[in-house]
Protein backbone atom coordinates (compact mmCIF):
# COMPACT_ATOMS: atom_id res chain seq x y z
CA UNK A 1 0.00 0.00 0.00
CA UNK A 2 2.97 2.06 0.67
CA UNK A 3 3.81 2.59 -3.19
CA UNK A 4 0.06 2.84 -4.41
CA UNK A 5 -0.30 5.79 -1.56
CA UNK A 6 2.91 7.20 -3.29
CA UNK A 7 1.93 6.97 -6.47
CA UNK A 8 -1.43 8.15 -5.96
CA UNK A 9 0.10 11.54 -4.30
CA UNK A 10 2.68 11.70 -7.20
CA UNK A 11 0.20 11.42 -9.50
CA UNK A 12 -2.01 14.25 -7.85
CA UNK A 13 0.40 16.43 -7.63
CA UNK A 14 1.75 15.94 -11.29
CA UNK A 15 -1.55 16.42 -12.75
CA UNK A 16 -2.29 19.91 -10.71
CA UNK A 17 1.45 21.30 -12.29
CA UNK A 18 -0.01 20.21 -15.84
CA UNK A 19 -3.12 21.63 -15.25
CA UNK A 20 -2.13 24.68 -13.99
CA UNK A 21 -0.88 26.08 -17.23
CA UNK A 22 -4.29 26.36 -18.57
CA UNK A 23 -6.34 26.90 -15.50
CA UNK A 24 -4.20 28.22 -12.88
CA UNK A 25 -6.77 28.07 -9.97
CA UNK A 26 -6.23 25.28 -9.84
CA UNK A 27 -3.18 25.50 -7.62
CA UNK A 28 -5.57 26.23 -4.92
CA UNK A 29 -6.03 22.57 -4.29
CA UNK A 30 -2.67 22.40 -2.89
CA UNK A 31 -3.74 23.38 0.08
CA UNK A 32 -5.62 20.55 0.80
CA UNK A 33 -3.50 17.85 -1.09
CA UNK A 34 0.30 18.98 0.24
CA UNK A 35 -1.07 18.48 3.63
CA UNK A 36 -2.94 14.95 3.14
CA UNK A 37 0.05 13.96 1.61
CA UNK A 38 2.57 15.23 4.41
CA UNK A 39 0.40 13.39 6.95
CA UNK A 40 0.18 10.09 4.62
CA UNK A 41 4.42 10.05 4.79
CA UNK A 42 4.14 10.63 8.46
CA UNK A 43 1.88 7.54 8.68
CA UNK A 44 4.31 5.69 6.47
CA UNK A 45 7.28 6.25 9.06
CA UNK A 46 5.49 6.52 12.86
CA UNK A 47 6.51 3.34 14.61
CA UNK A 48 2.47 3.06 17.22
CA UNK A 49 -0.16 1.95 14.47
CA UNK A 50 0.58 -0.31 12.13
CA UNK A 51 -2.94 -0.05 10.11
CA UNK A 52 -1.60 3.46 9.50
CA UNK A 53 2.15 2.47 8.66
CA UNK A 54 0.60 -0.22 6.08
CA UNK A 55 -2.71 2.15 5.03
CA UNK A 56 -1.05 5.28 5.35
CA UNK A 57 -3.51 8.15 5.63
CA UNK A 58 -6.77 5.85 4.85
CA UNK A 59 -5.61 3.83 7.98
CA UNK A 60 -7.04 6.98 9.64
CA UNK A 61 -10.44 6.22 8.82
CA UNK A 62 -10.97 3.76 11.36
CA UNK A 63 -9.97 6.26 14.73
CA UNK A 64 -13.03 7.86 12.67
CA UNK A 65 -15.40 5.54 12.50
CA UNK A 66 -14.63 4.41 16.15
CA UNK A 67 -14.96 7.99 17.31
CA UNK A 68 -18.53 8.93 15.99
CA UNK A 69 -19.65 5.21 16.38
CA UNK A 70 -21.56 6.13 19.95
CA UNK A 71 -22.94 9.14 18.52
CA UNK A 72 -24.27 7.02 15.51
CA UNK A 73 -25.86 4.22 17.56
CA UNK A 74 -27.67 6.79 19.81
CA UNK A 75 -29.23 9.14 17.41
CA UNK A 76 -29.66 6.61 14.33
CA UNK A 77 -29.77 3.09 15.37
CA UNK A 78 -31.03 2.96 19.23
CA UNK A 79 -34.21 1.61 20.04
CA UNK A 80 -36.56 3.04 23.00
CA UNK A 81 -35.36 0.14 24.72
CA UNK A 82 -31.78 -0.09 24.04
CA UNK A 83 -28.66 1.98 25.31
CA UNK A 84 -26.82 1.36 28.27
CA UNK A 85 -26.54 2.09 31.00
CA UNK A 86 -29.63 3.89 30.80
CA UNK A 87 -32.09 3.06 28.01
CA UNK A 88 -33.82 5.71 25.80
CA UNK A 89 -37.37 5.23 26.83
CA UNK A 90 -36.14 5.98 30.42
CA UNK A 91 -33.80 9.20 29.27
CA UNK A 92 -37.16 10.65 27.41
CA UNK A 93 -39.15 10.34 30.89
CA UNK A 94 -36.61 12.22 32.59
CA UNK A 95 -36.00 14.77 29.93
CA UNK A 96 -39.81 15.27 29.67
CA UNK A 97 -40.29 15.69 32.89
CA UNK A 98 -37.69 17.42 33.48
CA UNK A 99 -38.67 19.93 30.80
CA UNK A 100 -42.47 20.13 32.78
CA UNK A 101 -43.31 18.54 28.67
CA UNK A 102 -46.11 15.18 27.87
CA UNK A 103 -44.92 12.56 29.69
CA UNK A 104 -47.43 9.83 28.80
CA UNK A 105 -47.23 6.74 26.75
CA UNK A 106 -49.19 6.56 23.52
CA UNK A 107 -50.27 2.97 21.88
CA UNK A 108 -49.20 0.79 24.26
CA UNK A 109 -45.94 -0.67 26.77
CA UNK A 110 -42.73 -0.85 24.53
CA UNK A 111 -41.55 -3.94 26.85
CA UNK A 112 -41.60 -7.57 26.56
CA UNK A 113 -44.22 -8.14 28.96
CA UNK A 114 -43.01 -12.30 28.69
CA UNK A 115 -39.49 -11.55 28.81
CA UNK A 116 -37.75 -13.00 32.27
CA UNK A 117 -37.18 -10.46 34.51
CA UNK A 118 -40.04 -8.46 33.38
CA UNK A 119 -41.48 -6.60 36.70
CA UNK A 120 -44.93 -5.10 37.96
CA UNK A 121 -47.08 -3.94 41.06
CA UNK A 122 -50.10 -5.45 41.67
CA UNK A 123 -52.57 -3.12 41.97
CA UNK A 124 -55.84 -3.34 44.09
CA UNK A 125 -59.66 -2.97 43.14
CA UNK A 126 -59.95 -0.91 46.00
CA UNK A 127 -57.72 1.98 44.65
CA UNK A 128 -58.17 5.17 45.62
CA UNK A 129 -57.30 8.64 44.44
CA UNK A 130 -53.93 10.19 44.22
CA UNK A 131 -55.53 12.84 46.30
CA UNK A 132 -55.86 11.08 49.28
CA UNK A 133 -52.41 9.99 49.23
CA UNK A 134 -50.03 11.21 51.52
CA UNK A 135 -48.48 14.19 49.38
CA UNK A 136 -45.45 15.01 50.54
CA UNK A 137 -44.33 11.38 51.07
CA UNK A 138 -41.58 12.04 53.39
CA UNK A 139 -39.66 9.90 55.83
CA UNK A 140 -38.04 10.81 59.19
CA UNK A 141 -34.63 10.24 59.64
CA UNK A 142 -32.94 9.77 63.16
CA UNK A 143 -32.92 7.15 65.95
CA UNK A 144 -33.47 7.33 69.38
CA UNK A 145 -29.98 9.20 69.69
CA UNK A 146 -30.44 11.73 67.14
CA UNK A 147 -31.42 15.10 68.79
CA UNK A 148 -31.91 16.81 65.31
CA UNK A 149 -34.18 14.13 63.04
CA UNK A 150 -34.09 15.08 59.37
CA UNK A 151 -37.57 14.85 57.64
CA UNK A 152 -36.60 13.55 54.08
CA UNK A 153 -38.26 13.09 50.43
CA UNK A 154 -38.69 9.70 49.33
CA UNK A 155 -35.87 10.45 46.32
CA UNK A 156 -32.90 12.72 46.78
CA UNK A 157 -29.89 13.54 44.94
CA UNK A 158 -27.56 11.38 45.40
CA UNK A 159 -23.29 11.84 45.75
CA UNK A 160 -21.37 14.16 43.30
CA UNK A 161 -18.49 15.51 44.37
CA UNK A 162 -16.92 19.42 43.34
CA UNK A 163 -14.36 18.39 40.78
CA UNK A 164 -16.28 15.65 39.31
CA UNK A 165 -19.17 17.60 38.24
CA UNK A 166 -19.13 21.62 37.49
CA UNK A 167 -19.23 24.50 39.83
CA UNK A 168 -22.68 24.83 37.48
CA UNK A 169 -23.98 22.03 37.98
CA UNK A 170 -24.05 21.88 41.65
CA UNK A 171 -25.54 25.39 41.59
CA UNK A 172 -28.10 24.18 39.74
CA UNK A 173 -28.74 20.76 41.92
CA UNK A 174 -28.38 22.65 44.89
CA UNK A 175 -30.57 25.18 44.16
CA UNK A 176 -33.51 22.43 42.47
CA UNK A 177 -33.23 20.24 45.88
CA UNK A 178 -34.35 23.93 47.73
CA UNK A 179 -36.67 24.79 45.54
CA UNK A 180 -38.17 20.86 45.49
CA UNK A 181 -37.31 20.32 49.37
CA UNK A 182 -35.20 17.82 49.01
CA UNK A 183 -31.49 16.88 50.05
CA UNK A 184 -28.34 17.10 48.09
CA UNK A 185 -25.67 14.60 48.90
CA UNK A 186 -21.82 16.64 48.48
CA UNK A 187 -20.21 13.56 47.53
CA UNK A 188 -16.58 12.65 48.82
CA UNK A 189 -14.92 15.82 47.94
CA UNK A 190 -15.73 18.14 50.39
CA UNK A 191 -18.52 20.95 50.79
CA UNK A 192 -17.73 23.98 48.31
CA UNK A 193 -19.26 26.96 48.15
CA UNK A 194 -21.54 26.24 45.31
CA UNK A 195 -23.50 23.38 47.87
CA UNK A 196 -23.66 26.51 50.51
CA UNK A 197 -24.90 29.35 48.14
CA UNK A 198 -28.71 28.50 47.34
CA UNK A 199 -29.11 27.19 50.78
CA UNK A 200 -30.88 23.62 49.45
CA UNK A 201 -30.22 20.17 52.81
CA UNK A 202 -27.08 18.88 52.23
CA UNK A 203 -25.93 15.43 52.93
CA UNK A 204 -21.96 15.64 53.87
CA UNK A 205 -20.46 12.40 52.79
CA UNK A 206 -17.08 12.16 54.38
CA UNK A 207 -14.77 9.66 52.45
CA UNK A 208 -11.35 7.76 53.29
CA UNK A 209 -9.27 10.91 52.37
CA UNK A 210 -12.06 13.16 55.01
CA UNK A 211 -12.12 15.95 52.63
CA UNK A 212 -12.70 18.99 54.30
CA UNK A 213 -12.37 17.56 57.47
CA UNK A 214 -8.44 16.27 57.42
CA UNK A 215 -5.51 17.50 59.34
CA UNK A 216 -2.03 18.21 57.54
CA UNK A 217 -1.63 14.60 57.74
CA UNK A 218 -4.98 13.62 56.28
CA UNK A 219 -6.41 12.12 59.34
CA UNK A 220 -9.59 12.94 60.57
CA UNK A 221 -9.49 16.03 62.81
CA UNK A 222 -12.20 16.91 65.53
CA UNK A 223 -12.48 20.73 64.73
CA UNK A 224 -12.77 20.53 61.05
CA UNK A 225 -15.53 18.27 61.55
CA UNK A 226 -17.28 19.76 64.14
CA UNK A 227 -17.27 23.47 62.20
CA UNK A 228 -18.65 22.02 59.13
CA UNK A 229 -21.19 19.97 60.41
CA UNK A 230 -22.27 23.06 62.52
CA UNK A 231 -23.44 24.39 59.06
CA UNK A 232 -27.28 25.23 59.28
CA UNK A 233 -27.14 23.35 55.45
CA UNK A 234 -25.86 20.25 56.77
CA UNK A 235 -28.09 18.03 57.33
CA UNK A 236 -27.32 14.70 57.65
CA UNK A 237 -23.77 13.18 57.95
CA UNK A 238 -22.75 9.85 55.75
CA UNK A 239 -19.59 7.77 56.01
CA UNK A 240 -19.00 6.64 53.17
CA UNK A 241 -17.21 2.95 53.22
CA UNK A 242 -17.39 2.03 49.65
CA UNK A 243 -19.30 2.89 46.06
CA UNK A 244 -20.99 0.60 43.70
CA UNK A 245 -19.17 1.77 40.94
CA UNK A 246 -15.91 0.86 42.39
CA UNK A 247 -16.17 -0.79 45.87
CA UNK A 248 -13.04 -0.94 47.97
CA UNK A 249 -10.99 1.10 45.17
CA UNK A 250 -9.25 4.41 46.21
CA UNK A 251 -9.31 7.48 44.54
CA UNK A 252 -6.73 9.59 42.82
CA UNK A 253 -6.73 13.39 42.56
CA UNK A 254 -4.38 14.34 40.11
CA UNK A 255 -2.02 17.58 40.75
CA UNK A 256 -3.17 19.11 37.72
CA UNK A 257 -6.77 19.08 38.20
CA UNK A 258 -6.06 19.94 42.11
CA UNK A 259 -7.09 23.54 41.47
CA UNK A 260 -6.77 26.03 44.14
CA UNK A 261 -10.38 26.49 44.21
CA UNK A 262 -11.12 22.46 44.69
CA UNK A 263 -8.36 22.09 47.40
CA UNK A 264 -10.20 24.65 49.37
CA UNK A 265 -13.30 22.57 49.54
CA UNK A 266 -11.12 19.53 50.13
CA UNK A 267 -8.54 20.87 52.98
CA UNK A 268 -5.62 20.11 50.54
CA UNK A 269 -2.70 21.79 49.10
CA UNK A 270 -3.60 22.99 45.46
CA UNK A 271 -1.69 21.59 42.88
CA UNK A 272 -0.57 18.15 44.63
CA UNK A 273 -1.63 14.87 43.73
CA UNK A 274 -4.11 13.50 46.41
CA UNK A 275 -4.41 10.15 47.17
CA UNK A 276 -8.17 8.35 48.84
CA UNK A 277 -6.85 5.02 50.19
CA UNK A 278 -9.37 2.16 50.30
CA UNK A 279 -10.17 1.96 53.67
CA UNK A 280 -10.29 4.34 56.80
CA UNK A 281 -7.37 5.59 59.10
CA UNK A 282 -9.79 6.27 61.78
CA UNK A 283 -11.36 3.05 62.47
CA UNK A 284 -10.48 -0.89 61.44
CA UNK A 285 -13.35 -2.73 62.49
CA UNK A 286 -17.20 -2.65 62.98
CA UNK A 287 -16.79 -1.54 66.51
CA UNK A 288 -14.51 0.95 65.46
CA UNK A 289 -17.57 2.42 62.53
CA UNK A 290 -20.16 2.59 65.33
CA UNK A 291 -18.16 3.72 67.27
CA UNK A 292 -17.01 6.33 64.86
CA UNK A 293 -20.53 7.06 64.17
CA UNK A 294 -21.85 8.28 67.81
CA UNK A 295 -18.45 10.21 67.99
CA UNK A 296 -19.48 11.88 64.49
CA UNK A 297 -22.77 12.48 65.99
CA UNK A 298 -21.36 14.21 69.52
CA UNK A 299 -19.16 16.67 67.76
CA UNK A 300 -22.10 17.54 65.12
CA UNK A 301 -24.45 18.13 68.16
CA UNK A 302 -26.99 15.11 67.69
CA UNK A 303 -27.98 15.02 63.25
CA UNK A 304 -28.34 12.24 62.03
CA UNK A 305 -25.18 9.88 61.26
CA UNK A 306 -24.97 7.35 58.59
CA UNK A 307 -22.67 4.99 56.03
CA UNK A 308 -22.63 4.36 52.79
CA UNK A 309 -21.44 1.00 51.29
CA UNK A 310 -22.00 -1.29 48.10
CA UNK A 311 -22.55 -5.19 50.03
CA UNK A 312 -19.63 -7.24 48.96
CA UNK A 313 -18.76 -10.45 51.39
CA UNK A 314 -22.07 -10.71 53.55
CA UNK A 315 -20.60 -11.75 56.70
CA UNK A 316 -18.83 -8.33 56.55
CA UNK A 317 -21.93 -6.50 57.22
CA UNK A 318 -23.21 -9.13 59.69
CA UNK A 319 -20.07 -7.89 61.60
CA UNK A 320 -21.38 -4.32 61.52
CA UNK A 321 -24.66 -5.58 62.58
CA UNK A 322 -23.14 -7.66 65.42
CA UNK A 323 -20.94 -4.08 66.64
CA UNK A 324 -24.19 -2.38 66.67
CA UNK A 325 -26.02 -4.96 69.25
CA UNK A 326 -22.49 -5.50 71.44
CA UNK A 327 -22.47 -1.19 71.65
CA UNK A 328 -25.58 -0.32 71.56
CA UNK A 329 -24.70 2.24 68.88
CA UNK A 330 -26.76 2.00 65.65
CA UNK A 331 -26.41 4.72 62.61
CA UNK A 332 -29.54 6.94 61.80
CA UNK A 333 -29.49 5.54 58.17
CA UNK A 334 -27.51 3.10 55.85
CA UNK A 335 -27.36 3.87 51.93
CA UNK A 336 -26.89 0.67 50.61
CA UNK A 337 -25.35 1.24 46.76
CA UNK A 338 -25.41 -1.41 43.67
CA UNK A 339 -23.08 -2.46 41.71
CA UNK A 340 -24.59 -1.34 38.70
CA UNK A 341 -23.82 2.03 40.70
CA UNK A 342 -22.45 5.24 38.17
CA UNK A 343 -19.34 7.09 38.58
CA UNK A 344 -17.28 9.44 36.08
CA UNK A 345 -14.49 7.07 36.05
CA UNK A 346 -13.39 3.70 37.01
CA UNK A 347 -11.96 0.69 35.96
CA UNK A 348 -13.49 -1.89 33.85
CA UNK A 349 -13.51 -4.76 36.28
CA UNK A 350 -14.76 -2.83 38.92
CA UNK A 351 -17.67 -1.34 36.91
CA UNK A 352 -18.86 -4.61 35.55
CA UNK A 353 -17.81 -7.02 38.13
CA UNK A 354 -17.07 -5.90 42.07
CA UNK A 355 -20.11 -5.63 44.25
CA UNK A 356 -23.81 -6.88 44.84
CA UNK A 357 -27.11 -5.00 42.58
CA UNK A 358 -28.93 -3.40 44.49
CA UNK A 359 -32.07 -5.73 44.31
CA UNK A 360 -30.15 -8.54 45.91
CA UNK A 361 -27.97 -6.01 48.40
CA UNK A 362 -31.50 -4.38 49.41
CA UNK A 363 -33.19 -7.43 50.62
CA UNK A 364 -29.95 -8.82 52.36
CA UNK A 365 -29.41 -5.73 54.58
CA UNK A 366 -33.17 -5.41 55.34
CA UNK A 367 -33.01 -8.75 56.30
CA UNK A 368 -30.12 -7.99 58.35
CA UNK A 369 -31.04 -5.94 60.40
CA UNK A 370 -34.46 -7.11 61.41
CA UNK A 371 -32.50 -10.68 62.09
CA UNK A 372 -30.89 -8.57 64.04
CA UNK A 373 -33.50 -6.68 65.64
CA UNK A 374 -32.36 -3.11 64.42
CA UNK A 375 -34.34 -2.25 61.85
CA UNK A 376 -36.73 -0.31 63.63
CA UNK A 377 -34.75 2.61 64.59
CA UNK A 378 -32.51 2.69 61.27
CA UNK A 379 -33.81 4.26 57.86
CA UNK A 380 -32.40 2.43 54.67
CA UNK A 381 -31.55 4.24 51.57
CA UNK A 382 -31.38 3.05 47.95
CA UNK A 383 -29.44 4.29 45.70
CA UNK A 384 -28.45 2.40 41.82
CA UNK A 385 -30.35 3.46 38.69
CA UNK A 386 -33.07 4.97 40.30
CA UNK A 387 -35.01 7.30 37.51
CA UNK A 388 -38.76 6.60 37.33
CA UNK A 389 -41.87 6.03 40.10
CA UNK A 390 -41.86 2.34 39.52
CA UNK A 391 -38.01 2.50 40.43
CA UNK A 392 -38.54 3.75 43.47
CA UNK A 393 -41.80 1.80 44.52
CA UNK A 394 -40.08 -1.37 43.94
CA UNK A 395 -36.93 -0.40 45.74
CA UNK A 396 -39.00 1.01 49.00
CA UNK A 397 -41.03 -2.45 48.56
CA UNK A 398 -37.95 -4.56 48.93
CA UNK A 399 -36.69 -2.48 52.16
CA UNK A 400 -35.77 0.59 51.43
CA UNK A 401 -37.96 3.88 53.03
CA UNK A 402 -36.09 6.48 50.49
CA UNK A 403 -34.07 6.41 47.65
CA UNK A 404 -31.35 8.62 46.10
CA UNK A 405 -30.81 9.22 42.19
CA UNK A 406 -27.79 10.24 40.47
CA UNK A 407 -27.81 9.75 36.81
CA UNK A 408 -31.29 10.78 36.95
CA UNK A 409 -30.73 14.24 38.20
CA UNK A 410 -27.72 14.28 35.56
CA UNK A 411 -29.86 13.73 32.72
CA UNK A 412 -32.33 16.32 34.65
CA UNK A 413 -29.63 18.89 34.20
CA UNK A 414 -29.04 18.35 30.50
CA UNK A 415 -26.62 14.93 30.54
CA UNK A 416 -27.00 13.50 27.08
CA UNK A 417 -25.25 10.51 27.84
CA UNK A 418 -22.27 11.35 25.44
CA UNK A 419 -19.87 9.05 28.04
CA UNK A 420 -17.51 11.24 28.31
CA UNK A 421 -17.56 11.72 31.86
CA UNK A 422 -13.87 10.73 32.47
CA UNK A 423 -12.41 13.08 29.49
CA UNK A 424 -13.18 16.45 31.45
CA UNK A 425 -14.78 17.08 27.91
CA UNK A 426 -18.72 16.68 28.73
CA UNK A 427 -20.52 18.42 26.06
CA UNK A 428 -23.59 19.71 28.50
CA UNK A 429 -21.09 20.94 30.75
CA UNK A 430 -22.34 18.91 33.76
CA UNK A 431 -19.29 16.52 34.15
CA UNK A 432 -16.20 18.61 33.77
CA UNK A 433 -14.21 21.68 34.89
CA UNK A 434 -13.59 23.45 31.43
CA UNK A 435 -15.48 27.29 31.49
CA UNK A 436 -15.96 26.98 28.09
CA UNK A 437 -17.98 24.10 28.37
CA UNK A 438 -20.13 24.91 32.31
CA UNK A 439 -20.67 28.16 30.56
CA UNK A 440 -23.68 26.70 28.66
CA UNK A 441 -25.14 25.19 31.42
CA UNK A 442 -27.77 28.00 32.49
CA UNK A 443 -28.43 27.77 36.44
CA UNK A 444 -31.75 29.05 36.47
CA UNK A 445 -33.11 27.04 33.96
CA UNK A 446 -31.72 23.72 35.09
CA UNK A 447 -31.95 24.38 38.65
CA UNK A 448 -35.97 24.60 37.48
CA UNK A 449 -36.28 21.38 35.33
CA UNK A 450 -34.16 19.31 38.15
CA UNK A 451 -37.14 20.89 40.62
CA UNK A 452 -39.41 19.60 38.07
CA UNK A 453 -38.07 16.03 37.77
CA UNK A 454 -38.21 15.83 41.37
CA UNK A 455 -41.86 16.20 41.91
CA UNK A 456 -43.42 14.62 38.54
CA UNK A 457 -41.78 11.32 39.82
CA UNK A 458 -42.77 11.78 43.52
CA UNK A 459 -46.21 12.21 42.04
CA UNK A 460 -45.94 9.54 39.97
CA UNK A 461 -44.87 7.49 42.98
CA UNK A 462 -48.08 8.56 44.66
CA UNK A 463 -49.98 7.34 41.75
CA UNK A 464 -48.89 4.19 42.00
CA UNK A 465 -49.30 3.79 45.72
CA UNK A 466 -52.63 4.86 45.39
CA UNK A 467 -53.27 2.16 42.52
CA UNK A 468 -52.41 0.04 45.11
CA UNK A 469 -54.78 1.26 47.69
CA UNK A 470 -52.06 2.65 49.88
CA UNK A 471 -52.30 5.96 51.46
CA UNK A 472 -48.21 6.24 51.43
CA UNK A 473 -44.90 4.74 50.93
CA UNK A 474 -45.16 2.79 54.43
CA UNK A 475 -47.55 0.69 53.17
CA UNK A 476 -45.31 -0.85 50.61
CA UNK A 477 -43.40 -4.35 51.17
CA UNK A 478 -42.56 -7.37 49.03
CA UNK A 479 -46.19 -8.50 48.19
CA UNK A 480 -46.82 -5.98 45.89
CA UNK A 481 -43.99 -6.44 43.65
CA UNK A 482 -43.84 -9.60 41.20
CA UNK A 483 -41.32 -11.16 39.08
CA UNK A 484 -41.37 -13.22 35.72
CA UNK A 485 -38.83 -15.31 36.62
CA UNK A 486 -39.47 -17.85 33.57
CA UNK A 487 -42.10 -17.96 30.42
CA UNK A 488 -44.15 -19.89 32.56
CA UNK A 489 -43.45 -18.53 36.38
CA UNK A 490 -43.80 -15.64 38.13
CA UNK A 491 -42.65 -15.02 41.92
CA UNK A 492 -43.96 -12.10 44.23
CA UNK A 493 -40.94 -10.67 45.70
CA UNK A 494 -41.61 -11.46 49.19
CA UNK A 495 -41.14 -15.05 47.73
CA UNK A 496 -37.85 -14.42 45.78
CA UNK A 497 -36.79 -12.51 49.17
CA UNK A 498 -38.27 -14.18 52.12
CA UNK A 499 -38.95 -12.15 55.06
CA UNK A 500 -36.58 -13.11 57.91
CA UNK A 501 -38.70 -13.20 61.46
CA UNK A 502 -37.54 -9.86 63.86
CA UNK A 503 -34.79 -10.72 66.20
CA UNK A 504 -34.29 -14.56 64.83
CA UNK A 505 -30.41 -13.91 64.04
CA UNK A 506 -29.77 -13.12 67.90
CA UNK A 507 -30.73 -16.35 69.17
CA UNK A 508 -29.63 -19.84 68.24
CA UNK A 509 -32.11 -21.25 65.72
CA UNK A 510 -29.94 -19.29 62.86
CA UNK A 511 -31.87 -19.76 59.52
CA UNK A 512 -29.82 -21.76 56.88
CA UNK A 513 -29.76 -18.80 54.56
CA UNK A 514 -27.39 -16.89 57.39
CA UNK A 515 -25.59 -19.60 59.11
CA UNK A 516 -22.33 -19.68 57.78
CA UNK A 517 -21.90 -15.42 57.62
CA UNK A 518 -22.83 -15.31 61.15
CA UNK A 519 -20.26 -17.88 61.91
CA UNK A 520 -17.53 -15.84 60.03
CA UNK A 521 -18.37 -12.93 61.09
CA UNK A 522 -16.88 -10.71 64.11
CA UNK A 523 -17.28 -7.66 65.68
CA UNK A 524 -14.07 -6.63 66.45
CA UNK A 525 -12.91 -7.25 62.32
CA UNK A 526 -13.94 -6.88 59.04
CA UNK A 527 -12.80 -9.23 57.34
CA UNK A 528 -14.36 -13.38 58.34
CA UNK A 529 -12.45 -14.47 61.46
CA UNK A 530 -12.64 -17.68 58.82
CA UNK A 531 -13.52 -18.76 55.55
CA UNK A 532 -17.44 -21.04 56.17
CA UNK A 533 -18.53 -23.48 53.07
CA UNK A 534 -20.67 -26.16 53.43
CA UNK A 535 -20.23 -29.70 51.91
CA UNK A 536 -21.62 -32.99 52.76
CA UNK A 537 -24.27 -31.42 55.29
CA UNK A 538 -21.24 -29.71 57.29
CA UNK A 539 -19.96 -26.26 58.07
CA UNK A 540 -16.54 -25.96 57.27
CA UNK A 541 -13.55 -23.48 57.86
CA UNK A 542 -11.49 -23.24 54.46
CA UNK A 543 -8.09 -22.91 55.78
CA UNK A 544 -5.56 -20.62 54.50
CA UNK A 545 -3.14 -20.63 53.26
CA UNK A 546 -3.67 -24.33 52.30
CA UNK A 547 -7.66 -24.57 50.74
CA UNK A 548 -7.50 -28.08 50.09
CA UNK A 549 -7.55 -28.96 53.69
CA UNK A 550 -11.03 -28.30 55.61
CA UNK A 551 -12.05 -27.89 59.05
CA UNK A 552 -15.42 -29.60 59.58
CA UNK A 553 -17.56 -27.45 62.38
CA UNK A 554 -20.53 -29.17 63.40
CA UNK A 555 -24.55 -27.86 63.28
CA UNK A 556 -24.25 -27.33 66.91
CA UNK A 557 -20.80 -25.20 67.00
CA UNK A 558 -22.76 -23.36 64.46
CA UNK A 559 -25.45 -22.84 66.27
Amino acid sequence: MHSRFIKAAAGTLLFIALVQFFWPPVLWALVIVVPLALVGVYDIFQPQHSIRRNFPLFGRGRWFMEAIRPYIRQYLVEADTDGAPINRMFRSVVYQRAKNELDTVPFGTRVDTYRTGYEWIGHSLAAIDVAKTDSDLRVSVGGPACLQPYQASILNISAMSFGALSQNALLALNSGAKRGGFSHNTGEGGISPYHLEHGGDLVWQIGTAYFGCRDAQGNFSDDAFREQAALASVRMIEIKLSQGAKPGHGGILPADKNTPEIARARGVEPGTQVNSPPGHSAFDSPLGLVRFVARLRALSGGKPIGFKLAIGRRSEFIAICKAMVETGIAPDFITVDGGEGGTGAAPLEYTNSVGMPLREALAFVDDSLTGFGLRQDIRIIASGKILTGFHLVKNIALGADLCNSARGMMLALGCVQSLTCNSNHCPSGVATQDPRLYRGLVVTDKAQRVAQFHAKTVHATAELIASAGLCRTTGLNRTHIFRRVSQSAIRRYDQLFPYLESGVLLGDAIPESFALEVREAASDRFMPTSCMTHINDEYCAIEQPLRSEMKSVTEEEIQ
